[in-house]
């Protein structure tokens, strides 16, 4: 029975990590391509936090990605973009100086 438990364990943490590598991949390309529709230049895009209830309590695997930018290639601004599950619900870009 233990073993049973240790390999259901095993599975469900695999299952997860696939979850969250699949996430992450999705934002690194909704990022890039709004960044793109906005006309800036995507600089890094990192995974910050994780919540499992929102803020109106409901249960939801929320992440934030924290993603740096870049509108003429010498300056970086931070901006980030929220999912709950593979959907994309927030994006945020910060008021930022556009080239001439």
């Amino acid at each position: 029975m233990d073993n049973l438990l240790g390999i259901l364990a095993i599975a469900i943490l695999g299952w997860l990590f696939w979850q969250q590598r699949r996430q992450s991949e999705l934002a690194q390309q909704y990022i890039g391509l709004r960044c793109k529709q906005l006309g800036l230049q995507v600089l890094s895009v990192a995974r910050g936090s994780h919540q499992f209830k929102d803020k109106h309590g409901r249960w939801r695997w929320q992440t934030v990605y924290l993603f740096e930018f870049s509108a003429n290639g010498a300056d970086a601004y931070q901006g980030y973009a929220t999912f709950k599950g593979m959907r994309p619900v927030q994006f945020d870009v910060p008021p930022h100086h556009m080239p001439d």
